[in-house]
């Protein structure tokens, strides 16, 4: 089994092109050489049963793999219990919506530290999470898997640690590692050499994680903004990334999340790995 690759969300050259709908990325990315989608639903999940049905049609007409990106305002560290019961609520939403799309897979943000330790919101997350989990298996949705984030900010959960640790909690759960996020959490420390990677595969285990990648730029407090691959100054850099997971011999589905240039950077991408 070999690395795939494709972008998160439409990028700019999709539009530029004369597409105007999401029906059309399929064949698009097809064209491109790419195997995979991830749904941007960060900003909530309004699509209608039917017109996600006509987009699984698509999807599986030009053998793309769909995953979706859960709404960003899913807290499952919150101190608010309302909040969490809603946080439950929305990631059954978003298991229904991938569902009707013939996703795989959502994905889902590790939660910030609030006024709580390190320990006391991982504990909340847990509970928050099986809480999920359970709402999954009476739905009959435990065949998606629920992705959990790293983050790039040090304020919140989601070391690989702490992101293996939530997963944990049940076998829906599975680890999405963000490199760009590792990096900027990190201040630009890790995520360098090709070791740096191969200690995050060799720690999560698995031989096809789902990974995003993007260059990121940073504060002192981390993450601040998502790059292009052309951008200089920030890295990681994607050609380390792929050498790693070559010498790993893993076989990551890779999600491009630069900003707006996802499609054009998951065809560098790919393009490099063919050639590894």
């Amino acid at each position: 089994m070999a690395a795939r690759f494709g972008p998160g969300g439409n990028c700019e050259g999709f539009y530029g092109a004369g597409n105007k709908s999401t029906a059309q990325i399929f064949k698009w990315l097809n064209e491109h050489g790419l195997e995979l989608y991830e749904y941007q639903g960060g900003k909530g999940l309004r699509v209608s049963a039917a017109t996600l049905n006509s987009f699984a049609a698509e999807a599986k007409n030009y053998n793309i793999t769909v995953s979706v990106h859960a709404p960003y305002y899913i807290a499952i560290s919150s101190e608010d219990e309302e909040k969490r019961g809603n946080s439950v609520k929305y990631i059954l939403q978003s298991l229904k919506f991938a569902a009707e799309l013939s996703a795989n897979k959502i994905v889902v943000h590790a939660g910030g530290l609030g006024k709580m330790t390190r320990g006391e919101a991982m504990d909340v997350s847990k509970r928050t999470l099986a809480d999920a989990a359970m709402a999954a298996y009476e739905n009959k949705l435990e065949h998606i898997r629920i992705g959990i984030e790293t983050m790039g900010k040090e304020n919140m959960l989601g070391s690989v640690e702490e992101i293996i640790e939530l997963c944990n909690v049940d076998k829906i759960f599975t680890p999405v590692i963000d490199f760009g996020h590792l990096y900027a959490r990190s201040l630009g420390r890790d995520m360098v050499s090709v070791d740096d990677y191969l200690r995050v595969f060799e720690r999560i285990g698995i031989n096809n994680p789902h990974c995003h990648f993007s260059k990121i730029e940073y504060t002192a407090k981390g993450e601040k903004k998502h790059l292009t691959f052309a951008d200089e100054g920030f890295g990681p850099d994607y050609e380390t990334f792929l050498k790693a997971v070559v010498k790993a011999g893993v076989s990551p589905d890779v999600i491009c999340e630069s900003a707006g240039t996802m499609t054009a950077d998951a065809v560098l991408m790919r393009g490099y790995y063919g050639k590894l």
